[in-house]
């Protein structure tokens, strides 16, 4: 496939970078800095600015499908706006690319932990968190109004950490997934064959779904 990917250099969006690469997949990158990604078969690397959306336009005409890691950074004191900002240029410039397919990272806070009550609207969520985590819940209420863009969004588990890539993992809706231990646990590497696979398979439209072990 000819993919495009969105936050590559980021913490997540390396491993999607990884994970598609590992499996043939042609993948152009947009990066703020492109010296930060080295030459390698099947990447290309394109300087964009993510809140532009004529840039992600030119940028991903002509690719299968958009993967977006996107993250307007923790440390930005204005996360919250930022990520709304940023997500509504995206679905902006692949709408205006003409690319119908567009898979989108978001957050676990916006999971249920019970019918109609957000992760990120409990007592027990850390506050540091907190901004950030509704940023990525906007982005999901950005999309769930669009109708235009066969899209699919992405929320990890509660625990997002480790190295391990067994590819085995299940897949949920809107709820958090837990296991026989109360724990939600998923790591980068598994997230990253998930969300390859959802790219390949297709199998979410214009919905949420989580993973989790």
């Amino acid at each position: 496939m000819n993919i495009a990917l969105i936050g590559a250099t980021g913490h997540v969006g390396h491993y999607f970078l990884e994970e598609a690469l590992r499996r043939g997949h042609r993948v152009t990158a947009l990066v703020r800095d492109p010296v930060k990604l080295a030459a390698r078969d099947n990447l290309k690397v394109v300087q964009a600015d993510v809140y532009d959306p004529a840039q992600i336009a030119r940028a991903v005409a002509g690719h299968d499908v958009v993967v977006s890691a996107f993250n307007a950074g923790w440390g930005n004191p204005d996360i919250r706006d930022a990520h709304a900002r940023g997500s509504r240029a995206i679905v902006d410039g692949v709408k205006a690319s003409g690319i119908k397919r567009l898979l989108v990272l978001g957050g676990a806070g916006s999971l249920e932990i019970a019918p109609g009550q957000r992760l990120v609207d409990s007592p027990a969520f850390p506050e540091q968190w907190k901004q950030g985590a509704l940023g990525a819940a906007d982005a999901l209420e950005q999309l769930r109004a669009e109708r235009e863009l066969d899209w699919a969004f992405l929320s990890p588990a509660m625990l997002l950490e480790g190295e391990t890539r067994t590819g085995s993992f299940r897949i949920g809706a809107d709820q958090v997934l837990f296991d026989d231990k109360g724990e939600s646990r998923i790591s980068l590497p598994d997230l990253a064959v998930a969300m390859i696979d959802e790219a390949e398979q297709a199998n979410h439209h214009q919905q949420r779904f989580t993973v989790a072990y």
